[in-house]
């Protein structure tokens, strides 16, 4: 019951934080639209949050976790001591790179965005952006510190709450600082980087509070460079040719969007949009099934871990696809009511509805690749994951590359979902060989019916429920879309109990159920 509890607090925490998340892309596409200024603050920012999937929620995550359980187990003073250790190693490490990210902006903008050396206005808010941003680097790694060691305490809504500050305070400075710079002989999209900047300060810093409630006050330990911070560097190694490859797939993406005015911004709102079921949904399943599985395997208990992974397959296709149709078939609805406001116009919802569509088809893919991962992570099988990112980054490229002068930005969405679709079909092709699965095990007749309940409820959607939206008053709309979706739900689920999926209808309505009332 415990690890249920806490998965639920950790759904709360993340729910919260993509809602909040998705306010300060409203307030962001209300106030600059899908302009040149707004490509400008996101390539900045993108540059800075390249090393953030290294020392905050990629391999150094992962390497830390179990390294500060094993200290805390042989004496509280020595996991007090490795924290803090890492603290100013992480606060040295990456003060460094801020600094040179500081120092080299110019050459870093020129790099990631070529095309802006033609605009010198653009060119030169990005590199400032790039400067003000910086420290964000810093911030967001010790807020992954705190969050490792606050989960290793079993605190799991502090942390998972954390981001919802950095939307926070990011809104805050955009409603408050852009008149403000304005009026001073500012650009106002400045208010955008001072916001990121501040509000990664605030996501580390409301975890330490709880961490001194812990006794893990601030300390200037005896020996930074210790055995078990060799061990964490050492744990680190796979995961950073991963890394190197991912940046390298972000590097050629972004120069290929950069090039169209408003490109980077349409498909930045609507992964935003596309995050919101992977965060909620498959990042929970994901992360139960690593659980389940560790434990099983761990045991022996080769059946058990098997029927645990296929119900968390089963179970993560089962919820994400209602939510597919729902992006795919409303995109254009869905972004006309979030986004469609003040700079941002018809036409920009136009273009991110087409990402969206691109980005959405690869949601069961996103599902199934945030199962897998951990799993060969549980069978110590850790360069499986890592193979498989390199060989699909190196197709996502490729199709990009070749596709994207042809058909235009929204190649570059698609080009995410395919690299995703064959991710996941590389780990699911080892899985099979190394846990003797057949293939009845990722194509059951009860997926097929998941299928068939998928494409059954977009046809009627596209058909019959489609009406005249864009012409309505505000509240008319938000009357018709929220009809939509409630209509999707009930016919995805009268599709499945006409197959004879009556058990899994009712076990997700028992869910909800439970859920409401909990709350």
């Amino acid at each position: 019951m415990s690890v249920i509890r806490s998965t639920i607090k950790m759904a709360i925490a993340t729910f919260f934080s993509r809602i909040f998340g998705l306010v300060r892309e409203q307030v962001m596409a209300a106030y600059f639209g899908a302009s040149g200024m707004t490509d400008a603050f996101l390539v900045a920012f993108r540059i800075p949050n390249l090393l953030r999937d290294l020392f905050a929620e990629g391999a150094f995550s992962s390497a830390f976790v179990p390294t500060f359980i094993e200290a805390n187990q042989e004496s509280f003073e020595k996991s007090r001591e490795l924290m803090w250790s890492l603290f100013w190693l992480l606060f040295f490490i990456t003060g460094t790179v801020c600094l040179g990210i500081f120092i080299f902006a110019p050459e870093l903008v020129s790099i990631f965005a070529p095309s802006f050396t033609k605009d010198p206005e653009k060119f030169i808010v990005t590199v400032n952006l790039t400067r003000i941003m910086a420290p964000f680097l810093t911030f967001v790694s010790l807020a992954a510190l705190f969050m490792g060691v606050l989960n290793s305490l079993k605190v799991f809504f502090v942390p998972a709450f954390a981001p919802t500050w950095f939307n926070i305070v990011s809104v805050i400075c955009q409603v408050g600082l852009s008149g403000l710079l304005y009026k001073n002989g500012y650009h106002p999209i400045y208010s955008l980087g001072i916001g990121a900047m501040l509000g990664g300060f605030a996501q580390a810093a409301v975890q330490v509070p709880k961490l001194i409630q812990f006794g893990y006050k601030p300390m200037w330990p005896k020996k930074f460079w210790t055995d078990r911070s060799k061990k964490i560097v050492k744990l680190i190694g796979p995961g950073l040719i991963g890394f190197a490859a991912a940046q390298i797939n972000i590097l050629i993406t972004t120069i290929l969007a950069t090039p169209i005015v408003g490109a980077v911004s349409w498909l930045s709102y609507s992964f935003r949009l596309f995050q919101l079921p992977v965060g909620i949904l498959s990042v929970s399943i994901g992360n139960s099934n690593m659980v389940h599985f560790s434990e099983a395997w761990k045991k022996k208990d080769v059946d058990g871990a098997k029927a645990s992974l296929q119900q968390s397959y089963y179970l993560s296709l089962l919820t994400v696809m209602p939510a597919l149709v729902m992006l795919y078939c409303l995109s254009e609805e869905m972004i006309n009511l979030i986004f469609e406001r003040g700079k941002f116009t018809h036409v920009s919802t136009l273009m991110t509805a087409e990402a969206l569509r691109m980005y959405a088809l690869g949601l069961p893919f996103y599902g199934l690749y945030k199962i897998l991962v951990p799993t060969f992570y549980a069978l110590d099988r850790q360069k499986i994951p890592v193979m498989a990112s390199i060989f699909s980054i190196a197709f996502n490229i490729s199709f990009c590359l070749l596709l994207t002068p042809i058909f235009g930005f929204k190649i570059l969405a698609l080009g995410t979902t395919l690299s995703v679709l064959v991710n996941s079909c590389f780990q699911s092709w080892v899985l099979k060989k190394d846990l003797n699965l057949s293939w009845n095990f990722f194509f059951s007749l009860r997926i097929w019916k998941v299928v068939g309940a998928t494409v059954g409820c977009a046809v009627i959607t596209e058909t019959l429920l489609k009406v005249e939206f864009f012409s309505q008053p505000f509240i008319t709309k938000c009357f018709y879309l929220g009809v939509q979706i409630l209509a999707i739900g009930a016919l995805y689920a009268t599709f499945l109990l006409l197959m004879g999926e009556r058990a899994a209808v009712n076990a997700l309505l028992s869910k909800v159920t439970k859920k409401f009332r909990k709350k």
